[in-house]
C-alpha cells in the first residue's frame, strides 16, 4: 500500500517503512505526526483519489530526529556597479518514517 501526501508545500509517495526527509515539523508528545491532506492511496493495482473517500484518510508517521540540511551559497552580483551580496541558508528539515497508512 502507498499514498501521496501533501507536506511543506511538496509531495511524497511513501509506503509504510519509508525514511524520508521532511521541511520541519513539529511532533506530538509521543513523537508521532499525522500528515494530511492524502492526494492518492494505491492498494494492489485499485488506486483512490476521490476527494470524498479520503477525506478520512491520514498517514501516521514518527519523528526520527529534526536536522538541518547542508548549507547552500545564495550569490547575488551585478557588473560594472560594485554591487555583490553573499549569504547563506541552511533548511530545517525532519527526518520521519512512516508507520501506518489509513484509508
Amino acid at each position: 500500500m502507498y499514498a501521496v501526501i501533501a507536506t511543506g508545500g511538496k509531495q511524497y509517495r511513501v509506503g509504510v517503512g519509508d525514511v524520508l526527509d521532511v521541511e520541519r515539523l513539529a511532533p506530538d508528545a509521543d513523537g508521532t505526526v499525522r500528515l494530511r491532506p492524502v492526494m492518492l492511496v494505491g492498494d494492489d493495482g485499485a488506486v483512490t483519489v476521490d476527494p470524498e473517500s479520503l477525506s478520512g484518510a491520514s498517514v501516521t508517521a514518527s519523528v526520527v530526529e529534526q536536522r538541518k540540511a547542508s548549507k547552500i551559497v545564495v550569490f547575488t552580483y551585478k557588473s560594472k556597479t560594485r554591487n555583490r551580496t553573499k549569504a547563506g541558508h541552511r533548511q530545517r528539515l525532519s527526518r520521519i518514517r512512516v508507520d501506518d497508512i489509513s484509508a
